[in-house]
């Protein structure tokens, strides 16, 4: 089916050419030969992903973004990637790059975690932040 979709709860992001972006996003899963059935990217407020992050993972502080991997196998995907707007247009400050460029490594970085690749290792995050930057470089060029 290779269905990407997007949602607005509250907040809707500026994303200019969904088409190209969506197509995009399917590339990373080709190249990590995986298959997508779903993926729901939901943008949010701070508010309501602190409460999704409270509920479900039991953490109580502000996230940019939070992955919900509902495959029933490995190579097939179906997930959810909920994004505060809030908290990403805070960190294109705090970090000194556009809004675009955050949200769209926000994107990627939840499309990244459905592939199988982590954030809690230094090793992971170091691995992570270079599928972003190369996610960002070939998308932007």
């Amino acid at each position: 089916m290779h269905l990407v979709q997007f949602f607005f709860n509250n907040r809707r992001p500026t994303l200019r050419d969904r088409t190209k972006l969506k197509s995009f996003i399917k590339s990373i899963f080709l190249q990590e030969k995986k298959e997508i059935i779903k993926l729901s990217y939901i943008f949010c407020s701070d508010k309501q992903l602190l409460n999704i992050n409270k509920v479900f993972l039991n953490h109580d502080f502000y996230t940019d973004v939070i992955t919900f991997n509902l495959s029933q196998t490995l190579k097939q995907i179906d997930g959810e990637v909920y994004i505060s707007v809030d908290r990403v247009k805070y960190n294109a400050k705090v970090f000194g790059v556009s809004y675009t460029e955050e949200l769209h490594r926000v994107m990627f970085h939840g499309a990244l975690h459905l592939c199988g690749y982590g954030d809690k290792k230094r090793a992971e995050i170091l691995q992570m932040r270079l599928k972003e930057d190369e996610c960002i470089k070939i998308y932007f060029k």
